[in-house]
């Protein structure tokens, strides 16, 4: 099984993006950024937080951040700070409990989260360019759908 497994493949994927996605991340047709890196992070992370909550109570807390990013409440309170710094995330009260924060998107932060889809939309294709059409479906069907199981 040294090289068969489904297991062994995805490790060796996720080990090539951890180290190389940041390289060429720019958004918007701006300047590389590894700082985007972090935004897109958190910024995805957010924005699966209210899907999930579907509005919930108009917004998200970093709490629930650190748990969609496996971090601790300290490193997911850097990552919003820094997003809520650079204009893609702001921090606001609960309608139904002023005491308690909650995080939403910015107009900037939607526009992170479209423009590095875009991104990573282009890499795939540039991944899979010398594939057949149907295999770059269903490969893709098949990433959706690992995709929706972890984010569960």
């Amino acid at each position: 099984m040294r090289d068969g497994g489904g297991g062994p493949a995805l490790f060796r994927l996720v080990r090539f993006w951890s180290r190389r996605w940041a390289r060429g991340v720019a958004v918007d047709g701006g300047e590389e950024d590894t700082a985007v890196v972090t935004h897109v992070l958190a910024v995805n992370a957010i924005d699966s937080c209210l899907v999930a909550a579907q509005g919930g109570d108009g917004g998200t807390t970093v709490g629930e951040v650190a748990r969609r990013l496996g971090l601790d409440q300290s490193g997911a309170s850097r990552m919003v700070a820094a997003a809520v710094g650079a204009g893609y995330v702001e921090r606001g009260r609960a309608p139904s409990d002023t005491r308690r924060a909650v995080l939403r998107l910015t107009r900037a932060g939607h526009g992170l989260i479209v423009s590095s889809e875009r991104w990573q939309q282009g890499v795939f294709e540039e991944l899979t360019a010398e594939w057949d059409e149907l295999d770059r479906e269903r490969f893709a069907g098949y990433l959706r759908r690992l995709a929706r199981q972890v984010d569960a």
